[in-house]
């Protein structure tokens, strides 16, 4: 490792997990059902889906926002922005972090997310259609942009810092993520909120979704639908929820005595330039964006110990994904375990990187790799060790963490555990 490319800038440490996602309303009850493999795909019960051909999601159950703000607060916001709130109180409080008028100006918050407050908008329509103009909510235009989280956030904390929202179709997240790690580096910031956040299991999402032949239609079969890597995979499963990190300056952390669980020490991104939806076959760029995130983190591709992956279970994803990682990482590819944790919790958008880098921090706290269930046929041109169907008690120093996204988007973060 080229120990002076790391020391040169201060380091970013991870201080608080938040997560809501279809496994569990809580970091942690999302992580223990993520290493006992249980599956959050079923029927779809927030819609009729009578006339859809796809008819399951990894939907978010029992989630009620009016544990973390008022009712009357929960009215002004979309469904993606209440599972941010949520997220990120749960990050703050396990953070131990006040925000107050000493450090309100250095706080800021950095939520990607993919289909913002579409839910609402459709609802409005309706009404619009329905009832007419005037009786359209004037509460639709703070409700329905993408910054509407991380402007809530803001709002409800007091945090006075650098505020936006990425939208980088499905690398929103890890682009959130590491837009915050940039920001603490270049010191425009001592902490962020960050991550991402969709709720995109709705009849129009899921409707457009399905004629592009995306989703799987395993309707007989919702806990075994989502297959990444598996030869009989046939598309992902839509998900939705929100993953929340506390990010600070290593130096500030250490002040305030907030517990420290790990550290980002690499970002990069890259774009195909290649196809509206599809990822470039050769994966040249994919490949180029984890280089270089190896090579702004110091580290050379051995000393990997794990790749939580895309792993989306579309035919294209999985193949392209797994070369880019044989290309990268040479021989040592095969010796890597690699985890999907979207064949448990679906695929949630503008959320899925963050929900997959808080199971990461979680990794290297426990050294336990979630599984990637539904692996039963493995496809003989997906043959990495992807972990399959039980967790794996495994020492996890370094990791990556891949997002795609439609577009040709390519994002990778590397994790290290925390050693001071």
């Amino acid at each position: 490792m080229n120990s002076d490319v790391h020391r040169q800038r201060p380091r970013v440490v991870i201080t608080g997990l938040g997560a809501v996602s279809p496994v569990g309303n809580t970091a942690e009850e999302t992580w223990q059902a993520l290493i006992t493999g249980k599956s959050g795909v079923d029927l779809i019960k927030s819609f009729d889906t009578r006339d859809f051909s796809v008819k399951i999601a990894a939907e978010v159950k029992g989630f009620d926002a009016a544990l973390y703000v008022t009712k009357k607060q929960v009215q002004r916001m979309d469904r993606f922005t209440q599972f941010a709130v949520a997220a990120s109180f749960q990050a703050v409080q396990s953070s131990r972090l006040t925000i107050n008028e000493h450090n309100a100006l250095d706080s800021g918050v950095i939520i990607g997310n993919c289909v913002c407050g579409l839910l609402s908008v459709c609802e409005e329509i309706k009404i619009l259609a329905e009832r007419g103009p005037s009786r359209v909510s004037p509460i639709l235009g703070p409700t329905m942009i993408p910054d509407a989280p991380a402007v809530q956030v803001s709002l409800m904390l007091g945090a006075k810092g650098i505020n936006y929202a990425p939208s980088s179709a499905c690398s929103s997240a890890a682009d959130a993520i590491g837009q915050s790690y940039y920001a603490i580096i270049h010191g425009d910031a001592k902490r962020v909120i960050t991550g991402g956040t969709d709720a995109p299991v709705m009849p129009l999402v899921i409707a457009a979704f399905t004629n592009i032949r995306a989703l799987s239609a395993r309707n007989d079969d919702p806990a075994g639908a989502c297959r990444p890597f598996d030869a009989e995979r046939d598309g992902f499963v839509m998900g939705e929820g929100a993953g929340i990190l506390v990010l600070e300056d290593e130096k500030a952390a250490l002040k305030r005595g907030a517990p420290i669980l790990a550290e980002i020490i690499g970002y990069a991104s890259t774009s195909d330039s290649f196809h509206l939806t599809q990822p470039a076959p050769d994966g040249v760029m994919a490949a180029q964006a984890m280089r270089m995130a190896l090579e702004r983190a110091g580290l050379q591709p051995e000393e990997i110990d794990h790749i939580n992956a895309h792993g989306t279970a579309t035919l294209l994803n999985d193949r392209t994904e797994t070369n880019v990682i044989k290309t990268v990482f040479g021989a040592y590819a095969k010796k890597i375990p690699v985890t999907a944790n979207k064949s448990m919790v679906g695929h949630a958008l503008g959320g899925s990187g963050a929900i997959e880098a808080v199971a990461m921090v979680q990794t290297m706290r426990d050294s336990i790799i979630p599984p990637t269930i539904n692996l039963k046929t493995p496809d003989p041109l997906c043959d990495l060790d992807y972990t399959p169907n039980v967790a794996r008690k495994a020492t996890v120093k370094t990791a990556v963490s891949n997002s795609f996204g439609f577009g040709g988007h390519n994002s990778v973060l590397i994790f290290r555990k925390y050693e001071g």
